[in-house]
């Protein structure tokens, strides 16, 4: 009984043994390789034209919010000074004016804020097809097994994201 148990035993490590030679030449073949979309987002010339695009796209309703600002900011002010010699209705019709002057100020900076960040994630997701296209040449060419986008750590050695802005920098 006891050289069967030690017979299998034999087996069991030897086939462990096995598995685990087989294993680490199949992982020595397996290629990992790293994209920084961050790198991506802020270094591609495609990413760089999306910025300047809605810079131009949005800098007049910019203008025009921070124009609000400053004068709900300048007749805060004004109000303040003037509050304590105005007459009891005139303060109260002034406050009035003030919180609607405020509430429309709110309004057309949050429109602008959202309307801003809904353009930015289209121009974004733009550049991001694109560079899931190039990471695949990129793949496919080098033959990668696997390529990441996020990752809590990545050894530099893994790291193809130069290659990738370089295949993004030189298309059309």
């Amino acid at each position: 009984m006891q050289t069967i148990s030690r017979f299998f035993s034999r087996q069991i490590i030897v086939a462990v043994a096995v598995g685990l030679v087989a294993l680490t030449a199949a992982a020595q073949d397996f290629r990992i390789g790293f994209v920084n979309t961050d790198r991506i987002f802020r270094e591609a010339n495609l990413a760089k034209a999306a910025q300047v695009k809605l810079e131009q796209e949005f800098s007049r309703r910019e203008k025009e919010v921070q124009a609000l600002a400053a004068q709900l900011k300048q007749a805060s002010e004004r109000f303040e000074r003037e509050a304590p010699t105005l007459p009891e209705t005139q303060r109260v019709i002034r406050q009035r004016q003030l919180v609607d002057q405020d509430r429309d100020f709110q309004r057309k900076q949050r429109e602008f804020q959202e309307d801003l960040n809904l353009r930015k994630n289209e121009e974004l997701q733009q550049v991001l097809e694109r560079a899931n296209r190039v990471i695949k040449q990129v793949a496919e060419s080098e033959k990668y097994d696997l390529v990441i986008q996020e990752a809590v750590y990545i050894n530099p050695k893994h790291d193809i994201t130069d290659k990738v802005l370089s295949g993004l920098n030189s298309a059309k």
